[in-house]
């Protein structure tokens, strides 16, 4: 009785085993068949982490040593070198985007990128020269690609050249196409000057729903597939210490951060996960990925020396001592001194590149962390972003 006892459990830990290992097979079979998404162009939206020229198109130029490390000239890129953009470009085989403002040299065959620097989701009531916030709001941004993509179309069938026409986009690509937003921080910028904690908090849910509008847009369009990252580890700009003096006690967390303006930033991503959520629910035929750049960008903070950081709150470009601030790219005088406002001598190292954007080093630790789905909901790399979960 007891022999038959143990033979029966036998037989049904043999099946629940055949039975998981069958389960396995299917979803690793299912998962091994499906091929790798084909995007035939990027459209960007965003602010200075993702903008490849187009502040700079519409302003003043940027100017060295901006762009020195990777193009080894000014690229209109807030950075010594690539932008996360750049990385997530690389990574789809698709060459770098053209700013949607640069009207030379611009090549839109495969995407545009619409971000400008010191760009808000909402529309702010103050003009760039004053403290530096782009007119290009997401709904102008969004406004763009709607005339991008309707006088391609036209001008597509009136340009006989085939020169010009390969600098085109496809209508029937815009479908199949990658888009991502990169934007927020600014928004979390203007209230903090401008708002009360309570305000700013009150904010974020239409702030975000803003957004939202922007995504429906396109995928009213035909759009199909968001990369949506949210907003970084505010508190972690070194121009935040610029004129702080002596902080009280708790102001700052265990890494150096000004800890109020962090936890702000945290509640921007969590309003805006939901709003990823519920838009999924809306969009019935949407891929939308949200991927949590603030933790990438905090890991540098909290464990440089394990990233092969130095300190993280260092800024590499510039000349920031005491009360002296001469920014990257100009010069001033300090105890009647004239000082340039140089790159460190190893930007490698570096996660600040000017006290408010980040390195190439930086930005690409942030596409490592991300492009792969490790820091991403659904968790899946952007080469399979297309499939909705």
């Amino acid at each position: 009785m007891k022999d038959n006892l143990e033979r029966a459990k036998l037989m049904v830990s043999s099946t629940v085993f055949s039975w998981l290992l069958l389960c396995l097979f299917a979803v690793t079979t299912s998962v091994s068949v499906q091929p790798t998404c084909t995007f035939p162009a990027i459209y960007n939206f965003g602010d200075s982490n993702s903008d490849t020229g187009g502040i700079s198109a519409a302003f003043e130029p940027i100017r060295d040593p901006y762009g020195q490390g990777f193009f080894h000239r000014p690229t209109g890129r807030d950075s010594d070198g690539r932008l996360t953009i750049d990385f997530i470009a690389e990574r789809l085989g698709l060459p770098y985007l053209s700013a949607y403002l640069n009207s030379l040299g611009s090549n839109f065959r495969h995407g545009a990128n619409f971000a400008t620097g010191g760009s808000t989701i909402r529309r702010q009531n103050e003009t760039i020269f004053q403290y530096g916030i782009s007119p290009f709001s997401l709904d102008m941004q969004i406004a763009q690609f709607d005339q991008f993509k309707a006088r391609s179309a036209l001008l597509f069938t009136q340009i006989k050249s085939r020169y010009d026409r390969e600098k085109l986009p496809r209508q029937e690509e815009f479908a199949k196409a990658l888009y991502t937003f990169d934007i927020g921080q600014n928004d979390l910028s203007v209230g903090f000057r401008t708002m009360s904690v309570d305000q700013l908090k009150a904010t974020i849910p239409d702030i975000v729903n803003h957004l939202a509008s922007a995504v429906r847009n396109i995928y009213q369009q035909g759009g199909r597939t968001f990369w949506v990252h949210n907003t970084g580890p505010f508190g972690c700009l070194p121009v935040n210490m610029f004129y702080m003096g002596t902080p009280a006690p708790g102001y700052l967390d265990k890494s150096g951060c000004v800890k109020a303006q962090n936890e702000m930033a945290m509640e921007f991503n969590r309003k805006l996960k939901e709003t990823v959520i519920n838009l999924r629910k809306e969009l019935t035929q949407a891929a939308i990925t949200y991927v949590d750049v603030y933790t990438a960008k905090y890991e540098m903070m909290s464990n440089p020396k394990k990233l092969g950081f130095a300190n993280p709150l260092k800024v590499c470009c510039g000349y920031h001592e005491k009360y002296d601030h001469i920014w990257c790219g100009n010069k001033g005088k300090v105890n009647n001194t004239e000082i340039y406002g140089g790159s460190c001598p190893n930007p490698v190292m570096a996660v600040s590149w000017d006290g408010v954007h980040y390195t190439e080093a930086a930005n690409k630790h942030v596409a490592d962390r991300t492009l792969n789905g490790l820091l991403t909901d659904p968790p899946v790399p952007i080469t399979r972003a297309c499939y909705r979960q």
